[in-house]
């Protein structure tokens, strides 16, 4: 969203499978503490989620005039990233290992954009405020459709089956890929209570992960609950060497599923980083 606000050692390549096996037990706590099939009632409150911490792995290049509003990896391993402002809104494909921005598409100056998800040969991309999602041909950029909804656009990611939306509040929208009907909604839950400003989202492993708007944390979310089964601590990763420049919020999340790795990196921030949890 638009919304703007103002040491770790290297990880070996085989500990990047930590991600998955971390995945696997969030999971599987969450059967064993669940009580009921969907565990969402304002009563059923999941218990106290652990909070991860995270080694860096390699940081990247990333350009610094890039208001990051989304970011998502092909099956081919291409990196897109949606960014915002109005004036400055753009689809990009980005070369990894320099930061090196290879194809653009930039949004009408009206406009603020929003998370992008790959689906497909498709890529989708929300707009802020405007209700409306534009759907590119994944190698050309040129767009094939447009799509309406009624709520802010802030994160979006898919499933495998269905795009799934954020808006700012606890609230994550599931949308057809074809029409962007919404099928369903989830609110999502802590053991305090609703979780809101939900922001920039990515599908791994069977979890959605979540950016919180103006904090360094990403929730790591069971689907088909809501509840929050973990927290990704990212305070420290962005060094105050590389904040001599204005820098905004921590805000993307991408993961290359053909090499297991997870990346991140903020709105404004000159790096991007593969990071490896830590529990």
């Amino acid at each position: 969203m638009a919304r703007s606000t103002a040491p770790h050692t290297d990880r070996s390549s085989g500990d990047r499978r930590l991600f998955s096996l971390l995945v696997l037990c969030a999971c599987l706590g969450v059967l064993a503490c669940s009580d009921s099939p969907t565990g969402n009632g304002p009563t059923n409150l999941p218990p106290q989620a652990p909070v991860y911490g995270f080694n860096v792995v390699r940081a990247y290049p990333h350009d610094r005039g890039a208001f990051t509003q989304g970011l998502a990896f092909d099956d081919q391993g291409t990196l897109y990233e949606g960014t915002g402002q109005r004036g400055q809104s753009s689809l990009r494909r980005v070369e990894l290992s320099s930061g090196a921005v290879l194809q653009r598409h930039d949004l009408p100056t009206s406009l603020f954009g929003e998370g992008i998800t790959v689906f497909g040969d498709r890529i989708t991309q929300l707009t802020w405020q405007a209700g409306r999602a534009f759907v590119y041909d994944k190698a050309s950029f040129s767009i094939l459709r447009e799509f309406t909804y009624r709520t802010e656009g802030w994160g979006l990611t898919q499933d495998g089956r269905r795009f799934i939306m954020s808006d700012g509040t606890a609230t994550l929208y599931f949308l057809h890929p074809d029409t962007f009907a919404e099928t369903a909604r989830l609110t999502v839950r802590d053991h305090r209570g609703p979780v809101i400003r939900l922001n920039e989202l990515e599908y791994v492993g069977g979890e959605i992960l979540a950016n919180i708007w103006q904090t360094d944390r990403i929730a790591r979310i069971d689907p088909r609950t809501g509840h929050v089964t973990g927290w990704i601590d990212l305070t420290g990763l962005l060094q105050p060497s590389d904040r001599r420049q204005p820098v905004d919020v921590l805000n993307g999340i991408a993961y290359d599923p053909r090499t297991d790795r997870l990346f991140v990196t903020g709105k404004w921030w000159p790096k991007l980083f593969e990071i490896a949890l830590v529990p």
